[in-house]
């Protein structure tokens, strides 16, 4: 039915030859470009399909329509959405235009060959020709090529276009995207030129714009992080990022080579979507900096105006071009009421933004009248109009910026001298209260150095008594020790002596095998008695070590025979710590150790590092002991202690099963005077020392712990 309502519509327009001749005259060229835009001229007929044959010079033309290719439409798409057919014109170049080289352009998304009085001439994109797919053309940095046309003579253009209708927005083919004028074109000597040269500043003049827009953005935004109080910064950074990013959109749509349609079309897309979005912040920085409110039909009409560009960008080019520029025209309005209804009270920085508003306004009007009235302008002119309009309003936004701060400058410096004023006044009286101040400085500093000193005095008495009481723990323990070597000694003395008894009876009898039996058991006897006295003799000197001193020399020391003394003598000191505790007399833990039999000796300070141990061990048994009282005969309190060689360090590990650390103070133990332990029961100075000793040995000193799991400790010292 489509169909045949388009067969009754042109039926009218068929054509059975191609008679009519179009000649060309110089009167035609555009003065600036040098060009012919011979798409829109009368002369053209137009028939659908691939066929080839079409191009050949002498065709059977019945059944042609009478149609310009810029009268391409939708209308002539099949049920794909694809566009084909032959345009066909006779033209003749005058006479006058004599010894001038033409060439043809062919501009748009779609593809087309042209021939000329059946030959091939030029393709764009690929229409299907020799059977090849089909590729849509780029119409950006298309150039024009050359072709012998001579005047007087008679040339058959025969034109293939091959397009598609636009998925989104929809209403169009996608060469009406940028003008179907722009299909075919005739171009003089003096159009590359003036393309070259046009290409040249274009993109010169659109770098310009971008990065000087692009600049002011980032100053802005700088400036507004660093002085957020200034709402005026926020809403002029957005307008200048917007300003930026629509620019970018626009050179990208016009200049990019390469792109497809769906890119075009993103870009196209942001374009809009940026330039809606400027011209409500241009408003919206213009009432700010005013200081005027919105009014609501103000309101409205922006949301008029941003629905309009949306809209437009779904119509079809020929009717979004004159909606969109109506759509400015409202803005522009808009922002000249505010001008015109606030000038009494414009002052300052405020009239730079009038300046500039009103120079973008101008630099359109002289383009208007010099396009409209005059018809005649250069592409120089036309560039430095549109940087004019482009830049002028972002350029009083710097100016205003920076006018507002030299008035906040000047406010300070204003407010700065009646300070200082007000200082002056009270500078007498500061100086008369200077000496009182003085004297009770003096006495404050008297009362902190002697505070200063009692505090150091007392860390000092309570260092020591930290010492002496590992020492008394470690004494209590010793006494148990010593107690099992010379229980030892006193049995077998006794034994020795009833053994001698009996060696003088066996003399007298003369019975030498008895006597040399009971001798063997006296000497085996006097060596248990050695062995014993030896280990006690090594407790006592162990004790010794330990409550000396320390000399601060490191000596090759055992360390897992330090670790194990260290652990059974805190073992025995907790159990005898405080006799009258019937809990600490029944105290009984598992003690499990794990030496790493290949670290040998190590340079330590033995003293040091053995409080450091003796410290964590009976702060393990403590742990575990208090959970026995909390659990009762179902735990079974362990207190584990490994050494291993791990490259070149050593790490001795202590560990409980008891309460653990509470998360809440981890990170307090190793600060002095800080303890868990009832008052009277620990100074808090015990962690302190072990991790001030373990750093002055080059090791480290750490914690691992799990509430009510238990809690470990790390020690590594370097080989």
């Amino acid at each position: 039915m489509k169909l045949l309502l388009c067969i009754l519509l042109l039926l009218p327009l068929m054509v059975k030859a191609q008679d009519s001749v179009v000649v060309i005259t110089p009167a035609m060229f555009d003065k600036t470009t040098d060009q012919v835009y011979i798409a829109g001229i009368d002369g053209w007929i137009f028939h659908r399909g691939n066929d080839t044959n079409r191009a050949k010079k002498n065709p059977d033309v019945t059944g042609w329509q009478k149609l310009k290719p810029t009268q391409l439409s939708k209308m002539f798409a099949d049920n794909t959405g694809k566009v084909e057919g032959w345009f066909r014109i006779k033209i003749r170049l005058s006479d006058s235009l004599m010894n001038r080289s033409m060439g043809m352009k062919q501009v748009g998304w779609a593809a087309s060959d042209l021939y000329i009085n059946g030959k091939l001439i030029h393709s764009v994109g690929n229409t299907g020709i020799n059977g090849q797919a089909y590729k849509e053309s780029n119409p950006n940095g298309i150039p024009a090529y050359p072709v012998e046309l001579k005047p007087g003579a008679d040339y058959l253009l025969a034109f293939h276009v091959v397009d598609y209708v636009k998925s989104l927005p929809t209403g169009s083919l996608k060469t009406e995207q940028n003008g179907l004028r722009d299909l075919l074109r005739i171009t003089g000597p003096d159009y590359n030129s003036y393309y070259i040269r046009g290409s040249w500043e274009g993109k010169t003049y659109w770098a310009i714009w971008i990065i000087v827009c692009a600049v002011l953005s980032v100053l802005f935004w700088l400036l507004y992080f660093q002085n957020r109080e200034e709402r005026n910064l926020r809403l002029i950074a957005i307008g200048t990022t917007m300003q930026t990013l629509l620019m970018y959109c626009n050179e990208a749509q016009l200049n990019k080579i390469g792109m497809s349609f769906n890119q075009h079309l993103a870009y196209a897309a942001g374009l809009t979507l940026f330039a809606a979005f400027n011209g409500i912040y241009t408003v919206l920085i213009l009432l700010n900096i005013f200081k005027r409110k919105l009014a609501a039909w103000a309101k409205m009409l922006l949301i008029l105006y941003f629905l309009g560009m949306i809209t437009g960008f779904f119509l079809r080019s020929a009717i979004s071009t004159p909606l969109s520029t109506l759509l400015q025209l409202l803005i522009s309005l808009l922002c000249l009421y505010y001008i015109i209804t606030s000038w009494k009270s414009l002052k300052g920085a405020q009239w730079t933004i009038v300046a500039g508003l009103l120079l973008s306004v101008l630099c359109v009007l002289i383009y208007f009248i010099l396009v409209t009235i005059y018809q005649d302008i250069s592409l120089g002119a036309v560039y430095i109009l549109i940087s004019g309009y482009s830049l002028a309003f972002p350029l009083s936004l710097l100016i205003y910026v920076s006018m507002r701060f030299k008035e906040i400058i000047n406010d300070v410096r204003h407010n700065a001298a009646q300070v200082v004023q007000l200082s002056a006044e009270k500078e007498q009286q500061a100086l008369n209260q200077q000496s009182v101040l003085q004297e009770e400085v003096k006495r404050q500093t008297a009362e902190i150095r002697n505070a200063l000193d009692n505090l150091t005095a007392t860390q000092s008495q309570l260092i020591q008594s930290e010492k002496m009481a590992s020492l008394g723990e470690l004494t209590a323990g010793i006494a148990h020790e010593i107690q099992n070597p010379l229980n030892f000694v006193n049995n077998f003395s006794e034994v020795n002596k009833e053994l001698l008894v009996d060696l003088k009876d066996e003399i007298k009898k003369g019975n030498i095998d008895e006597v040399n039996a009971i001798a063997d058991d006296v000497i085996s006897n006097e060596e248990k008695i050695n062995h014993h006295g030896k280990r006690a003799d090594a407790i006592v000197k162990g004790m010794l070590q330990h409550s000396r001193s320390s000399s601060g020399k490191k000596e090759p020391t055992d360390i897992n025979k330090l670790a194990d003394d260290y652990l059974r003598l805190a073992y025995h000191g907790l159990r005898a710590k405080d006799p009258r505790e019937a809990a600490h007399k029944s105290f009984n833990a598992t003690m499990k150790t794990d030496f790493d039999e290949s670290i040998g000796t190590i340079n330590i300070i033995p003293q040091d590092i053995g409080r450091v141990i003796l410290n964590l061990i009976t702060n393990a048994f403590y742990a575990v002991d208090e959970k026995k009282k909390q659990t009762g005969n179902d735990y079974e309190p362990t207190v584990s202690i490994s050494t291993k060689k791990i490259n070149n360090e050593v790490v001795i590990s202590i560990s409980d099963n008891g309460n653990g650390i509470p998360d809440t103070i981890r990170e307090k133990i190793f600060q002095p005077f800080f303890t868990t332990k009832p008052t009277g029961q620990g100074t808090g100075l015990g962690l302190s020392l072990a991790y001030d000793i373990v750093k002055a040995h080059g090791g480290e000193l750490t914690v691992k712990t799990k509430e009510k799991e238990g809690t470990g400790f790390n020690i590594k010292l370097p080989l």
